[in-house]
């Protein structure tokens, strides 16, 4: 490594940064978990950094597709550690969101620029096999074409297709096409946390959707977590009206912001300046009734998130 002169590694370095947005956004799409993600891209370094003793951009020609493909790789072996994970688990389990920093729409944080996946979205891609998934988030959400996927993940571009085509009948099977406008979400959830804060009861059962299904992810650290979902608007209204009447949090008062999370609308819950719940809806086709409620409460998966200004 002596050898290597300084300014060839600070050109690998300077390649690397220009693309890490790009996979920290594949990778967490596979994922669903920050802190993997941010192992992953480590490894990835790592890799980069070892390759021709030192010297990475010797021999090659397109610095983006490797690193992409050296991230992938790495992200489908750490795929199956979460899923060992997964089998221990307390309790339903969500992705770890992405949340902006402040409630202004413009989000700068370079993670939350990526292409978006909604935690909805990232809750379906979980029943794809990993395979399945990675060919899914290359080509649906950063638009690569088949044949440069059958490179990255070292299958036939026949075998991505029949890959690709498994994934999104799956998808669209379980989400529907229509997206609600910001507008309509973000006045769904203010109008949900309204009620739900409130306990009332009345409001609940007019904006939660009969089927509506709620999932609290506490992961055993939180003592009021669901260890199961709540299904049907009668179980959830009263579920959150238990909560409201308990005063939320189990140890005070919790402060509300509302936050960008997964590019969509959603609410935070603070406790102090530590953040205690994020909030995410799910609405109904037509956007007038909330059909699931998403709710990470695991301390563990909050760690990104910060209280910021008020």
């Amino acid at each position: 490594m002596s050898d290597i002169p300084a300014t060839v590694t600070d050109d690998a370095t300077v390649v690397f940064v220009q693309h890490r947005e790009l996979m920290f956004g594949v990778v967490y799409n596979m994922l669903g978990s920050v802190a993997d993600t941010e192992d992953v891209l480590q490894e990835t370094w790592l890799s980069w950094t070892a390759r021709g003793g030192g010297a990475p951009l010797d021999g090659v020609e397109n610095p983006r597709a490797y690193l992409v493909r050296i991230a992938v790789n790495h992200a489908l072996t750490r795929r199956a550690a979460i899923s060992r994970r997964r089998e221990t688990y307390v309790g339903p389990w969500l992705p770890e969101p992405l949340v902006a920093e402040g409630e202004a729409a413009d989000v700068e944080d370079p993670a939350l620029r990526t292409e978006s996946v909604s935690l909805a979205m990232l809750v379906v891609l979980e029943s794809l096999t990993p395979l399945e998934r990675a060919v899914f988030v290359l080509h649906e959400v950063f638009g690569y074409p088949h044949t440069e996927i059958a490179d990255i993940i070292e299958r036939s571009p026949a075998a991505v297709r029949q890959l690709a085509h498994r994934a999104r009948e799956h998808v669209h099977a379980r989400r529907p096409l229509y997206e609600a406008h910001p507008r309509v979400r973000r006045e769904a959830t203010e109008r949900f946390v309204r009620a739900a804060v409130g306990g009332d009861i009345a409001e609940l059962m007019e904006i939660l959707a009969p089927d509506v299904t709620v999932w609290t992810d506490g992961g055993g650290k939180r003592k009021r977590a669901g260890l199961r979902p709540v299904h049907g608007r009668d179980k959830a209204a009263r579920l959150f009206d238990s909560f409201a009447r308990r005063g939320g949090a189990e140890g005070g008062h919790l402060d509300l912001r509302y936050r960008r999370v997964n590019g969509d609308d959603a609410a935070v819950l603070f406790q102090g300046e530590e953040p205690y719940a994020v909030l995410v809806l799910d609405l109904t086709p037509d956007g007038e009734r909330v059909s699931g409620v998403y709710v990470v409460s695991n301390p563990e998966k909050l760690t990104h998130v910060h209280r910021g200004e008020a």
